[in-house]
């Protein structure tokens, strides 16, 4: 079955249709780009945080091993001291370090007697020097230890002839006080031709860590801790967790990831697993390589994956709302244009029906003023109404034997018209015949008075840019707190002179560059532009540019040049002046707009020529349509007229056999009235 649709019907139809295609392709395109590229930003940045914070730890770790390090180091010259003084020296040292640093808690050493001692030959005993606080008060003690044996832990330090991070453990942090923190050590041994000689030692609290853990939260619901070398957590904001392995903690992320093992050998890594209540959560580890050591600590953040994702979901949330609101203004913008199309186009068609059933009258012209084909098409149909009527009423002029009545064609191509003539022609030759004929039968009943009768008897038979370059550019100025800034679009009408116009500026001098205009390779713009990478610069050329106030004027500090691109094209250039000089974040910040405002300038230009290109399609459619409407019409108004031609025809020829009957028998009776 035909489903019969009206132009308003089909043109909201087809255009509301295709819009919804259209918006929900985009919007579903651009809404899993969106989501995707939210989800790999945050993860960049999680990962990004998990690097810093592990930075930070080992700058603070690196700090105190570094002056560990340069103790030991310093302590080789020992054999050049007596023990006496050599010992006395390093107690010296010991105390100023350990005043000058609050932020260690204890200091030890320990030295093997069978190395600075000739008449000790047993490969344990040592001689220590121990400082600590007690309440703000700096306290040291030097005993002898190990002299029956060494322990486990002292012998594992020995065995290590490189610097070393001890696994976190529990201390008692102050003397009377019973408060215990996390901490660790930092070891360095003195080492001569392979031998074990002494080791020096740093007890650090973990506490700044556990604050810079506190402090890492990228995103909301997110948290930071640290582990060890072996896996113990070491910095929690749980710290019921702290000291505890992770693999106790987070015991089916350690075994499906292999956590314990990349930790150890100091990888970076990341995976995405299900916290205790089930949520999604993205965790990144970042190694922290203490100096001299070999024995690498972890930094891991874990962010819920719906919070990354929620900036995501709530920007396709507003996209859907704009885009139904935009299609639903769309389709009463369409239903009111549609109106005023298809009005004038249904008074035309009724008409046109008129016409079709032989309506012609002088009352069925419309007068429409509209501008456009429509109203094109109504001075068409006036002037085939008026034509009609001329012809109709010289055909009654014809009609009434008037055959004298002057018709004007409607042009060269008017085949109705030259029909009639035609058939005013034919009947003027009928006439002048008819005429002759009535001369020969007057004559003939010249003679004959009776023939007059018969006389008698036969004789009674017979269809902008500029003002959001202009918004672009004065609130990027203002945000950049710049003083002056301008916007240049590429010009390429003339292929022969293409050059970049200055579309709009914001504090320039309006009257110079109106109609400033630059080519291709001309100035820092135009080297912007064939080079397609930013110019920054801070060193401005005195008469470059100036910036006034009213105060006077002063050349810029800096200047900023970005080329507008769309993929590997430029379509413009974007240049900011300032007498502060842009910062990195700045001059990012701005070369990312310009992708933005690039992308955003390529997409005009191609619907204004689209739009041009489809009103002419347009126009030349509805042409052809109106000259194959009018054709036709002439085409049935040429077969009506030859219809009636050929009936006025076949009745003349009946008219002249009635005659031709009537003249013989006339001849006849007048032969018989001569023969009698």
């Amino acid at each position: 079955m035909k489903f019969k649709l009206k132009i308003q019907q089909k043109i909201q139809l087809f255009i509301i249709s295709a819009s919804i295609v259209i918006y929900v392709a985009a919007v579903g395109y651009i809404s899993f780009k969106a989501r995707k590229m939210a989800y790999n930003d945050a993860i960049e940045k999680t990962n990004s945080y998990a690097d810093k914070a592990a930075k930070d730890m080992k700058a603070l770790l690196d700090r105190d091993m570094g002056a560990v390090k340069s103790l030991s180091d310093a302590f080789k010259v020992y054999k050049q001291f007596p023990k006496d003084e050599w010992q006395n020296l390093i107690h010296q040292i010991y105390f100023n370090v350990y005043r000058n640093n609050p932020n260690i808690y204890g200091l030890w050493d320990s030295w093997e007697l069978n190395m600075i001692d000739s008449l000790w030959d047993k490969p344990y005993g040592r001689i220590s020097h121990s400082f600590w606080r007690d309440n703000g008060t700096v306290k040291d003690i030097q005993e002898l230890r190990s002299l029956d044996g060494d322990s486990e832990l002292y012998l594992e330090t020995k065995t290590t002839l490189i610097p070393s991070i001890n696994e976190p453990y529990f201390d008692i942090v102050t003397g009377d006080k019973t408060e215990s923190l996390l901490m660790t050590s930092l070891n360095v041994p003195l080492v001569e031709n392979g031998q074990f000689v002494a080791v020096v030692s740093f007890d650090i609290t973990l506490e700044q860590l556990q604050l810079i853990l506190e402090e890492i939260r990228p995103f909301e619901g997110s948290f930071a801790y640290l582990v060890s070398n072996n896996g113990i957590i070491s910095g929690h904001p749980n710290k019921d967790f702290l000291n505890i392995p992770i693999n106790e903690v987070y015991a089916s992320d350690c075994e499906t990831y292999d956590v314990l093992e990349k930790i150890k050998t100091g990888k970076k890594f990341s995976y995405i697993s299900k916290n205790d209540d089930g949520v999604k959560t993205y965790l990144s580890y970042s190694p922290i390589n203490v100096a001299y050591t070999n024995t690498p600590w972890s930094i891991a953040i874990s962010v819920p994956v719906n919070t990354i994702m929620a900036d995501a979901i709530r920007n396709f949330k507003i996209s859907l709302a704009v885009g139904i609101i935009g299609i639903l203004i769309m389709a009463l913008v369409i239903a009111i244009i549609g109106r005023n199309i298809t009005n004038p186009i249904t008074n035309i068609t009724q008409l046109l029906k008129r016409l079709a059933q032989g309506h012609i009258d002088e009352k069925m012209k419309i007068q429409i003023e509209s501008g456009d084909e429509i109203e094109e098409m109504a001075e068409a149909l006036n002037q085939s109404v008026e034509g009609l009527n001329k012809k109709v009423d010289f055909a009654n002029q014809i009609g009434q034997g008037k055959l004298d009545q002057q018709f004007e064609l409607l042009s060269d191509d008017d085949v109705l018209g030259k029909s009639l003539l035609e058939m005013r022609a034919s009947l003027v030759k009928a006439d002048e015949e008819d005429e002759k004929r009535k001369i020969e039968d007057k004559k003939r009943t010249w003679t004959n008075e009776g023939l007059a009768k018969f006389a008698d008897i036969l004789r009674q038979n017979n269809n902008n840019l500029e003002t959001l370059a202009t918004e672009i550019i004065m609130n990027l100025v203002d945000y950049l707190k710049a003083n002056q800034g301008g916007i240049f679009i590429l010009n390429d009408d003339d292929k022969e002179n293409i050059h970049f116009n200055l579309l709009s500026a914001f504090a320039y001098d309006r009257r110079k560059f109106m109609q400033k205009h630059i080519k291709i390779g001309e100035g820092l713009i135009g080297t912007c532009a064939i080079e397609k990478k930013t110019v920054f610069m801070t060193d401005l050329p005195q008469d470059y540019m100036e910036i006034t106030s009213g105060l006077g004027g002063a050349n810029p500090s800096s200047l900023l040049i970005v080329p507008l691109k769309l993929e590997d094209d430029v379509l413009g250039v974007l240049e900011i002046a300032s007498f502060n000089v842009f910062e990195k974040h700045e001059i990012e910040f701005i070369e990312k707009l310009a992708e933005s405002i690039g992308a955003t300038l390529s997409s005009v230009r191609v619907n204004i020529r689209t739009n041009e290109l489809l009103e002419r399609s347009q126009q030349q459619a509805e042409e052809m349509a109106a000259q194959e409407e009018e054709m036709r019409q002439n085409m049935e108004e040429l077969q009506a007229t030859q219809e009636e031609m050929k009936r006025k025809e076949d009745h003349l020829k009946n008219v002249i056999n009635e005659m031709q009957m009537k003249e013989e028998e006339l001849k006849k009776k007048i032969q018989k009235y001569k023969t009698q």
